[in-house]
């Protein structure tokens, strides 16, 4: 397969992707590193289901937002190896925000609107990995 030009739209939708991946980087390093910073503008119900989280849930938020992250700058350069990392990015978003929303209270405590974030990310990781497997059939990715 040879590869072919990407339309402006390919580029605009991969810029806006490591913005948004950039954007969840801050998130991670905010959760993890200013925790007691962030811990402040929460409720007491909120901190608790946090703080009750799970070891792994950290782990599983990197590989998300990293390989994510990587996927967008090897999209920025065309290389076929985002595919597989939007792809990993996915599955880590699902496990992620499936255990957020459903193995924890935080839709007792927080009500509906606590899936909405959780819903966009999940939308988003799902557009970009078929946005990338489809660049990548048209041959914009080598």
């Amino acid at each position: 397969m040879t590869t072919t030009k990407p339309n402006t739209g390919f580029w605009i939708i991969a810029v806006l992707a490591l913005l948004w991946y950039l954007f969840g980087v801050f998130q991670y390093l905010a959760s993890t590193l200013m925790y007691d910073t962030v811990k402040d503008t929460m409720t007491e119900a909120l901190i608790e289901i946090v703080d009750g989280l799970p070891s792994w849930y950290n782990y599983v938020f990197a590989l998300a937002i990293f390989s994510g992250l990587f996927a967008c700058i090897l999209m920025l350069v065309k290389k076929k190896l985002s595919v597989p990392l939007f792809g990993l990015s996915l599955l880590a978003v699902l496990v992620q925000m499936c255990y957020w929303l459903f193995a924890t209270e935080v839709m007792d405590v927080e009500g509906a609107k606590a899936a909405i974030m959780p819903m966009l990310v999940i939308i988003v990781a799902i557009f970009l990995y078929f946005y990338s497997k489809g660049a990548s059939q048209k041959g914009w990715l080598r």
